[in-house]
């Protein structure tokens, strides 16, 4: 398999640009020599109890980091710590930097109209459908559609089938609260117990359906209610990856104050933090019902970019180009506010 460099889009710039992987040479040795060689020890690599002994090594054990060294992983991270809510002299571990709250009324600002959806986080997207017939169609690589919401979830998967999704890799520089991206009423939560594989690139095209794999917590959210977002039932998918320890749940209405556990029965307003990964990388993804939901136009462009070389290309067999997004960004709206002609399928790089 011939791996390159993987680009990505920034959104604000317009500007292709290539990813530093963190690990990647680690990365690939996990995902092609290993797991050919010994897949036993890959096994052990990739489970809970050895994913939480290398967060604990990576991120707790900052006795032997000086803090010139987090000084200058944070400019090298591109992390602005001016957005920082707590004094960045605090910020004196590795596991504190990234566990940072920032002061994302001011610097993450929200679209206010009705019916919008936003990001879940800053992150990388890339966006697909369930439906053979769209053209965001793409094939089950990322994860088996039953295995990830359960396939003993039958009226979950009745709901979205034929649905669409956007999958948001958070880089281990980002900011690692997740908010949520509609408002709504959560009808359901729930844990799925499995693995803890990477989230880096050629991790994701070497494992078949790793997302479905991981560790991971479901939310199905209603907004078709007074006060909701109305783009009908929307899963929240945050799954757990290599190093993350545990995907913490502590939604708060107002900034990051009186955090409360989600559960059954909960409303939550758009945009408020609601989870954080402890402490590393890992992705969000969320789910829409069919035709309820539009995304954004240039994130619609973007997945086609032409100009960006991405290592999805060669486990997907088709071009897909993430674009960098804010979390709070608008990344869609409800379809019934939108005009016939903004329905119709843009094909921007034909």
């Amino acid at each position: 398999m011939k791996i390159g460099h993987h680009q990505y889009l920034d959104r604000e710039s317009g500007k292709v640009l290539t990813e530093k992987l963190y690990g990647d040479r680690a990365v690939r040795f996990l995902y092609s020599s290993l797991r050919e060689s010994a897949p036993a020890l890959f096994r052990a690599v990739t489970s809970a109890r050895i994913s939480n002994f290398l967060a604990f090594v990576n991120f707790n054990n900052f006795l032997s980091e000086r803090i010139s060294g987090r000084r200058e992983l944070m400019n090298a991270c591109g992390i602005d710590m001016t957005e920082s809510l707590e004094c960045p002299d605090r910020l004196d571990t590795l596991e504190k930097i990234f566990q940072r709250k920032i002061r994302y009324w001011e610097c993450r600002p929200m679209p206010e109209e009705p019916g919008t959806v936003v990001s879940p986080a800053d992150a990388r997207v890339l966006l697909g459908s369930f439906c053979e017939t769209s053209s965001l169609f793409v094939k089950g690589k990322f994860f088996n559609y039953e295995e990830l919401l359960g396939r003993d979830k039958t009226d979950w998967l009745a709901a979205f089938w034929d649905g669409d999704f956007a999958v948001f890799r958070l880089t281990p520089d980002k900011y690692h609260y997740n908010h949520t991206p509609v408002a709504g009423r959560a009808v359901d939560f729930y844990e799925i117990q499995g693995e803890y594989h990477s989230c880096n690139p050629t991790a994701v095209i070497s494992v078949v359906t790793p997302y479905s794999k991981n560790k991971r917590v479901v939310t199905v959210i209603d907004t078709d209610i007074p006060g909701g977002t109305g783009v009908g039932l929307v899963a929240m998918v945050e799954v757990a990856a290599l190093m993350v320890g545990q995907i913490v749940q502590c939604y708060s209405k107002e900034r990051y104050d009186a955090p409360v556990p989600t559960c059954r029965g909960l409303f939550m307003e758009k945009g408020m933090p609601k989870s954080l990964f402890r402490p590393g990388s890992s992705t969000d993804i969320l789910i829409f019902q069919k035709d309820r939901m539009r995304f954004s136009e240039d994130l619609l462009c973007n997945l086609r970019c032409p100009n960006a070389e991405s290592r999805f290309d060669v486990g997907f067999g088709q071009h897909l180009v993430e674009t960098d997004v804010k979390v709070r960004s608008l990344i869609g709206r409800a379809v019934n506010i939108l005009s016939s002609q903004n329905r119709n399928t843009i094909n921007c790089h034909d």
